[in-house]
């Protein structure tokens, strides 16, 4: 076995809470998702409670804090209103992402670099009260570099474009975008931020992102919901833990 820490495994629920909304009834229940991912070995659970409350609801976010006995990934944009939930909450991590209504998925990274004085006095309040504060960035140096200014504790680094590119067979593109990614995790943790990855993530993907010894968390969330249709949520977050562990061995 290596002797690098065990990779963390996010798993995010959100897309449980777009199947329920669907219908708009109570089923199937986020929270009860979020108690047998833990029960299948989740380190974390992620939540994005967006602008525009298309999956997961304020009333999910507060049945989260309340039950929950892993740690809270609450995702959000940079805007008063979550900001005032997440103080509110107090969750053990808040990850700041780029938001916009007419998107179907976040598709890129936080503009962090110009932006660096607004975002470095919206994230203040948030590390005074105690919550790990997370920026969600691509691979690229000046946006990593100016998260490490504004006094952001971690980077997560968009993996959408390197799963893409295997998707669609571009393993050029694919390969490239891999090492930019190992390159930028290796750049984020020698500035000392904690450096985690997700976007896009399946089974076939996965290993040569958990193989960073930088990396310390995965979020993954699509991907697993998707597959749970098929095998059950429970085997699906298992088969990713053991995949992960194999990466790191």
């Amino acid at each position: 076995m290596s002797d690098q820490p065990q990779l963390r495994l996010g798993v995010n629920i959100d897309h449980v809470a777009t199947v329920r909304n669907a219908r708009g009834g109570a089923y199937p229940d986020p929270l009860r998702a979020a108690k047998i991912a833990e029960e299948a070995g989740a380190d974390g659970i992620t939540a994005h409670l967006r602008e525009d409350r298309r999956h997961i609801s304020d009333a999910d976010i507060e049945g989260l804090a309340e039950v929950l006995s892993v740690p809270l990934n609450f995702e959000m944009a940079a805007t008063d209103e979550m900001q005032a939930i997440a103080l509110r909450h107090k969750p053990h991590a808040v990850c700041i992402v780029p938001e916009k209504r007419e998107e179907r998925t976040t598709e890129g990274g936080l503009e962090v670099a110009r932006e660096e004085n607004r975002l470095a006095h919206f994230i203040a309040p948030l590390r005074e009260a105690g919550c790990r504060v997370s920026i969600f960035i691509a691979a690229d140096r000046p946006q990593i570099e100016a998260a490490h200014r504004i006094g952001a504790q971690v980077i997560e680094l968009h993996t959408g474009a390197y799963c893409d590119a295997h998707a669609e067979g571009r393993f050029d593109d694919r390969d490239a975008e891999l090492e930019r990614l190992r390159e930028m995790a290796a750049l984020g943790h020698e500035l000392g931020l904690e450096v985690h990855a997700g976007h896009g993530l399946t089974y076939d993907t996965v290993k040569p992102i958990a193989a960073f010894p930088e990396l310390r968390e995965l979020n993954i969330g699509h991907f697993l919901i998707g597959e749970a249709i098929f095998r059950g949520l429970q085997p699906a977050i298992a088969e990713m833990r053991r995949l992960m562990d194999e990466a790191r061995a």
